[in-house]
């Protein structure tokens, strides 16, 4: 059975970074791919970023581009969100999910998903 662990999230001012961790335990073959959502109350679940552990092509949600980077470390199953110039706007439950590198924007592609952390930016 996958598991999912995220850690990093906290409270930032705006301006501040992160950098987040999703550690995957139990990860098959057919778990190809690693993304990133998040989720504020009262919202749909938003897309942030996505990986696959064999490709070196990560990408991102429009919130994402220009300030948030993905990668991963596949030693140690963990992928990583580094998010930079953070924004009020960034605050939410982050969570990343594991499944098939298929239609990654999308939440319903994933098989498995961690808890989540959260990240709080104050203005």
């Amino acid at each position: 059975q996958v598991r999912l662990v995220e850690s990093g999230g906290g409270l930032v001012q705006a301006g501040a970074s992160l950098r987040l961790s999703c550690t995957v335990f139990g990860r098959t073959d057919s778990d190809d791919g690693v993304g990133w959502f998040r989720q504020a109350p009262g919202n749909e679940r938003e897309f942030v970023a996505a990986i696959r552990w064999i490709s070196d092509s990560p990408f991102y949600g429009d919130s994402a581009k220009g300030r948030f980077t993905i990668a991963r470390d596949n030693a140690k199953n963990t992928v990583y969100l580094q998010m930079n110039r953070l924004v009020p706007e960034d605050t939410a439950l982050y969570l990343c999910a594991a499944g098939p590198a298929i239609f990654m924007a999308n939440p319903d592609a994933y098989d498995s998903w961690g808890q989540g952390t959260q990240v709080t930016v104050s203005s």
